[in-house]
């Protein structure tokens, strides 16, 4: 067995502790189960928001972006960035005091039953898919470094990633997202350290780079124009794609509203931080390992989406590339199970519950019950897609993912992120204005494409500047032509009457009261410290071990270093969590604190 298989194994055992860790907590009630009851602190909301936006697909997909074309893939990143900056400044606290447990309540509140009902059936599948594509990347770089078939790589890390989902609800999914974070960190800050030593240093890597960092050998000279543009769409269509009811349940878990507002904050230092370093140790191969693109035939047309594992098993100590594969874990994990306990989730409160069981007694085990079935059979489904999605060669990860958000999750998001804030709009609007993204959604793919756009303009363009024309165009369209139709539909509202009128009053009258915490949230609060603390420590002391390993002296420093860092984290954990607090805050009624 060799040294990455060993630390496979361990971070599984990590993952398994923390699942058994925090399964009690999260099968208490269905609410504990979908949301964590929403009693979690701040920096376990944060990092489980920032894990969502981030996926295995970074390490791959977009790590091969970066290496191909270099500064453009930053776009997509610094739109999460604008994204979390908008959640800190408005939406995550209104999220939070919306008081739902799942998204399409929030749906239903706002838009009525039948948008309810419309948007189940919307969410489901296209998170299915979503999740497919998050699960493929892993597959991909998984079975280049294990060399096993790629077939066999998805229902292998497909089944685990749905074991963990399964077992302990919101409270196991959150917690693994927070002890992720820091495997992230972990190998993301160790990796661009080195990178950045082996190439000489920032200046070099930016004036090295083979195919023009800010420009290049197929670029002509509209790219710097398209190149700024690129950057002003992926900024709206992020802060849309991060702040709207789909996406709200990323502040749902929060202990009361300031605790949503920090944990917002903390997502945008992660993305920040993480955006400055994520790519540099794959623009680092472009000049060190000029074979890079051929390293791993068996990936075909993908190949360039393993540079950051060539990176890991050229440059890096022995270990590296299990920590690696851990991270790639990590980052699917936190992605996908966060799916698949969100679809639980709307399954029985939007659709099971009401409509197929309305007559029969809702029983907090049943539901609980019924959305364990319904984690399993989305994570199947999920594994499935990301077959498929295998066997088409022909489209890159980052192309791929991309398709995805632009083509089919936008005509979703476009009604959920502005029915936040405008109010005089009738109920059909959401469900028909999705419809009619979904014509322009095909319209822009299939009768005036981004050739057409370019031929309008009479204008010549490269491979490389169709790329990201492509992209723009695929998002001013959403912007201008999906959510333009949702504001035109307030020439057609007319006030409510009646029960309705006063349901959407106490939703925008709630999403402007705060939060407060429960009286006994101290408890919570001690358990969430206590249990991460102990599982921090256990993780840098298994990182310790690598220091055994026959490493150069300054590869047996760097994981002492990563060890210890974990290793006082942990410690500084517990420590607090045995502290007693001094004073109790944020007590307030139950009617006021019950979600």
């Amino acid at each position: 067995m060799d040294l990455n298989t060993i630390v496979m194994i361990g971070y599984f055992i990590l993952m398994i502790a923390i699942t058994y860790a925090f399964k009690k907590m999260g099968t208490g009630s269905s609410s504990h189960y979908f949301r964590g009851g929403g009693r979690m602190l701040w920096w376990m909301v944060g990092a489980t928001a920032f894990m969502v936006q981030f996926s295995a697909w970074t390490f791959t997909g977009a790590a091969g972006q970066a290496y191909r074309y270099g500064f453009n893939v930053i776009t997509v990143f610094l739109g999460n960035v604008v994204g979390y900056i908008a959640a800190w400044w408005w939406f995550s606290t209104r999220f939070r005091q919306m008081r739902v447990d799942t998204p399409t309540e929030a749906i239903s509140h706002r838009f009525g039953r039948g948008n309810e009902q419309f948007f189940t059936w919307m969410l489901i599948p296209l998170s299915i898919l979503s999740a497919g594509v998050w699960l493929n990347s892993l597959a991909v770089f998984a079975s280049a470094v294990f060399h096993y078939d790629v077939t066999l790589t998805l229902w292998v890390t497909g089944m685990a990633v749905l074991l963990i989902s399964l077992l302990s609800g919101a409270w196991g999914v959150v917690a693994s997202d927070f002890v992720q974070t820091l495997v992230i960190a972990i190998i993301s800050v160790a990796c661009a350290g080195v990178a950045l030593f082996k190439v000489g240093g920032p200046v070099k890597l930016v004036t090295e780079f083979p195919s023009g960092f800010f420009t290049g050998a197929d670029v002509g000279p509209h790219y710097p124009a398209l190149l700024i543009v690129c950057f002003l769409f992926f900024f709206i269509k992020q802060v849309q794609s991060i702040n709207n009811m789909q996406d709200c349940y990323r502040f749902l878990t929060a202990k009361d509203s300031v605790n949503a507002k920090k944990a917002a904050l903390f997502a945008l230092v992660l993305m920040l931080f993480g955006t400055l370093i994520w790519f540099i140790p794959p623009w680092a191969v472009a000049i060190l390992y000029p074979d890079a693109a051929s390293t791993h035939p068996e990936l075909g047309k993908n190949a360039t989406d393993a540079v950051y594992l060539l990176f890991a098993e050229r440059a890096m100590p022995l270990g590296t590339v299990g920590l690696l594969m851990a991270g790639l874990f990590s980052a699917t994990m936190s992605s996908m199970d966060a799916a698949l306990n969100r679809n639980s989730g709307i399954f029985v409160r939007s659709f099971w519950t009401p409509i197929i069981n309305r007559d029969q007694p809702r029983s907090e085990k049943y539901q609980l019950r019924v959305g364990q079935m319904v984690c399993i059979i989305n994570g199947l489904l999920v594994i499935l897609v990301a077959q498929y999605m295998h066997g088409m060669q022909s489209v890159s990860l980052f192309d791929l993912m991309i398709q995805v958000g632009t083509l089919l999750q936008a005509p979703i998001v476009v009604p959920l992120f502005f029915g936040v804030f405008i109010r005089k709009v009738p109920d059909w609007a959401a469900w028909v204005t999705v419809l009619f993204g979904l014509v322009v959604s095909w319209a822009i793919s299939h009768w005036f494409t981004a050739n057409d756009v370019a031929n309008l303009l009479k204008l010549t363009f490269t491979d490389r500047e169709m790329h990201d024309l492509s992209a723009i165009w695929n998002i001013f369209s959403h912007l201008v032509f999906t959510g333009g139709f949702f504001l035109l539909t307030q020439l057609f509202y007319r006030p409510h009457t009646g029960a309705r009128q006063k349901k959407i009053e106490e939703f925008y009258h709630n999403m402007e009261t705060p939060v407060y915490a429960e009286a006994d949230q101290d408890q919570f609060d001690r358990l969430q410290r206590s249990k991460i603390g102990r599982i921090s420590i256990w993780m840098g002391a298994g990182l310790m071990l690598l220091i055994l390993v026959p490493n150069p002296l300054w590869g047996r420093v760097l994981f002492l270093l990563c060890a210890l860092s974990i290793l006082l984290f942990g410690w500084l954990l517990q420590r607090s969590a045995v502290k007693k607090s001094s004073t109790q805050h944020d007590k307030t009624p139950l009617t006021q604190s019950r979600h």
